[in-house]
């Protein structure tokens, strides 16, 4: 059961109750992420990020590791294209003192300019890390060619020329007009009572911001290719189509779908790529939600001298899948797969956590278990010829990362 709080200055709680566990997860939801950013700020989202475990006004870098490895606890966070968390698993006893490190870190980080300057030197090692990964730095250029100058379309991380220019006042004013309460939730799970609500408000439900949040604008698909010459070894090879924004009626329709298209060992794309022809170790395909669209998207790499078989066995593979749809054993195995591993999923505070916050956050919506697994259920051949039918009604998006001798 799903305990729902929206305290007085609109920021959202929701706590879930797991008498079995010993453990709390506590994470801090917040909407911005570098869609929100702009040409000049971008990277600032996930920048801000590193910087909240940088030291507060009363406590150093040093003493925040200190103070959450001295209970046995986890802490972490990330930043995506449209939210950013902040979480903490610890056992039931210490999640007064998790909650309240978390706060000091969310309200006092003092955001001290030598500390900044050290940890851009990360941030610089971690964009070059990730540049040195085509297989991973070919799915920030195929969001470029399907969104173009459109903030979808930025790297989560940043560039170099960017993050130089940030000062503790960059970030401040940054906070201030994203991190107003109506765009926070706090997500908590684990074997916890609801009276810990109120502790969260005594923290969090106070603060006030003048910011009203800002309207999105919804991008437009592009049908664009890039390519990029590396001294790799491999051609790498991104497809991208336009899909469905999350919470989209269709969304398991989409889900069973791309299970069988590329989602799984089973999938047409792994056998028709890898397994019969040999052309890749590595490929498959997901699909990413936004507020208001969405992104499938095929990926895989291959010997430079296999690039035009690989595009043609996956031009072929997606063609089939339009014109006869999915068999009724793969339908039904997908639906079975899909349940399983919702049901896995929710076996760790820590899941449940980022599903509920993630759900306040996004959809201001959760469903049960028995919801879920109807919804699924009831996904019918007819469903999927429809999502067939919407995604790949236009051409594709393509990014390739490859040597210069490449035509």
């Amino acid at each position: 059961m799903i305990e729902k709080h929206t305290s007085k200055n609109g920021l959202r709680v929701v706590l879930e109750k797991i008498p079995a566990v010993r453990s709390v997860t506590i994470g801090i939801w917040v909407l911005t992420g570098s869609r929100n950013e702009t040409e000049l700020n971008n990277g600032i989202s996930h920048f801000l990020e590193h910087m909240f475990f940088k030291g507060t006004n009363t406590r150093s870098a040093q003493d925040i590791a200190e103070a959450f490895d001295s209970i046995g606890g986890q802490v972490n966070a990330f930043t995506s294209k449209e939210y950013t968390c902040f979480y903490a698993k610890v056992l039931d006893t210490h999640k007064e003192y998790a909650l309240e490190i978390l706060a000091d870190m969310f309200f006092n980080s003092s955001f001290d300019e030598e500390e900044m300057e050290r940890e851009k030197k990360v941030v610089y090692e971690e964009i070059k890390m990730y540049e040195d990964t085509p297989d991973d730095i070919v799915h920030d250029l195929l969001a470029r060619a399907s969104y173009g100058e459109h903030p979808l379309g930025y790297a989560i991380l940043g560039t170099e020329d960017h993050l130089k220019d940030f000062k503790p006042d960059t970030l401040r004013n940054y906070i201030k007009e994203r991190y107003t309460p109506d765009n926070v939730v706090i997500s908590v799970a684990g074997n916890v009572e609801e009276s810990f609500i109120n502790k969260i408000d005594s923290h969090f439900g106070g603060y006030q911001s003048d910011f009203e949040r800002a309207q999105i604008i919804k991008p437009a698909f592009l049908a664009n290719n890039i390519e990029r010459n590396k001294d790799t070894e491999q051609a790498h090879l991104c497809l991208g189509y336009d899909g469905l924004e999350i919470g989209h009626e269709n969304v398991y329709s989409l889900v069973i779908m791309n299970n069988v298209l590329g989602g799984s060992m089973s999938s047409r794309l792994f056998q028709d790529v890898r397994e019969k022809q040999g052309l890749a170790y590595s490929v498959f395909s997901y699909h990413s939600s936004f507020l208001d669209n969405g992104l499938l998207t095929i990926y895989a790499g291959t010997g430079k001298e296999q690039l035009p078989l690989l595009k043609e066995t996956i031009s072929k593979t997606v063609d089939s899948l339009i014109a006869k749809g999915l068999t009724d054993k793969e339908l039904n195995n997908s639906k079975e797969q899909l349940k399983g591993n919702l049901m896995l999923s929710l076996e760790s505070t820590n899941s449940r956590m980022s599903r509920n916050g993630r759900n306040e956050l996004l959809l201001q919506r959760h469903r049960t278990l028995d919801e879920m697994i109807l919804e699924i259920d009831e996904v019918s051949h007819e469903s999927i010829q429809e999502v067939i039918e919407t995604i790949f009604k236009q051409s594709a998006s393509q990014a390739l990362i490859a040597p210069k001798m490449i035509n």
